[in-house]
């Protein structure tokens, strides 16, 4: 069986791999550029999900799944993938622990007035923030849009500092640590109670550019927004209005319409909105998480069998 990357995973991956798979062919290759030439004879094919066209689908003879070492799904060629009826998985879930963890030291970051203090560091100011009032998050309430693997941890993780938690998904399903959860006919609701909101959305048909100028109305003008799902989730003139009008107190934006964020926008110089170039769900163990999912299928699919973690639907795009 041969394997194909179009990226060359870290050492310790690439070893474990070899190790657990010593009768398997892995060829990793810098770029899906450089796979050209193994993509026909290519069983199984990695990809960040970003690099692929239907015309390598269509050169890819043998090709059985694609394991896509990322969440994200929007620019995979689904229709040509379809028509082959190739296999697609995912790593969805394991960017919940690194991503959690952003949000709330972003939550502090902002809460605690923790550009001030560097600032003040720089210039050897010993001011101890008489003018700059230091807030909590505990009794705050915080909004999640998305409550999945990584909204849910950011929930639990909420939880620890006695915050309130109000969910959005499509089931509106109960989950152990949201208080309250709720549809998207509700979207106005939970923008009028959260002190912070959160985003966690994918790109969808049904997501994209679903948070508007109304929605910001209703936000408390303390409220802070943080955005780590897809940067089309709302137009940058939004949030801009939002900030220029002090609708909200601040937004803190990983995701962005445009990426990378050019360097004139608006956005970075804003005193309100901090701006973080897609890093949310960076981890030193990002791949050898990715790859503990993919070993898992590869068992699965050299035995002959179904029940594939993360499978796609490729109706669906995710």
């Amino acid at each position: 069986m041969r394997i194909l990357s179009t990226f060359i995973p870290i050492e310790e991956v690439t070893e474990n791999m070899n190790k657990a798979f010593p009768d398997e062919e892995f060829i990793y290759c810098e770029d899906i550029e450089k796979a050209l030439p193994e993509l026909h004879n290519a069983d199984i094919l990695l990809t960040y999900g970003e690099d692929l066209t239907p015309e390598h689908i269509e050169m890819a003879n043998n090709l059985k799944w694609i394991m896509v070492i990322s969440a994200g799904l929007e620019l995979m060629p689904f229709q040509a993938i379809k028509e082959k009826g190739i296999l697609v998985t995912n790593v969805r879930g394991i960017h919940k622990i690194p991503m959690a963890e952003y949000t709330l030291s972003m939550m502090l970051h902002v809460t605690k007035k923790n550009m001030i203090i560097v600032e003040q560091q720089k210039s050897k100011s010993w001011d101890r923030l008489t003018h700059f009032p230091v807030g909590e998050l505990h009794g705050k309430t915080i909004g999640i849009l998305g409550v999945g693997a990584i909204g849910g941890e950011i929930a639990r993780l909420a939880k620890a500092f006695n915050m309130k938690t109000i969910g959005v998904n499509r089931s509106g399903n109960k989950h152990e640590y949201i208080d309250e959860m709720v549809q998207f006919d509700k979207l106005n609701y939970i923008c009028e109670k959260a002190d912070y909101l959160v985003s966690v959305l994918p790109s969808t048909n049904e997501t994209k550019y679903i948070l508007n100028d109304t929605h910001f109305d209703r936000m408390k003008k303390e409220s802070v927004f943080i955005n780590i799902g897809r940067g089309d989730l709302v137009k940058d003139e939004v949030i801009l209005r939002a900030i220029q009008s002090n609708k909200i107190a601040h937004a803190v934006l990983d995701v962005f319409e445009q990426e990378p964020l050019p360097s004139d926008h608006p956005f970075w110089t804003l005193e309100n909105v901090t701006v973080t170039p897609h890093i949310s769900s960076k981890s030193k163990f990002y791949q050898p998480r990715s790859f503990e999912i993919f070993e898992k299928n590869l068992h699965i699919f050299k035995q002959g069998g179904s029940e594939f973690i993360n499978k796609i639907d490729l109706n669906r795009g995710y």
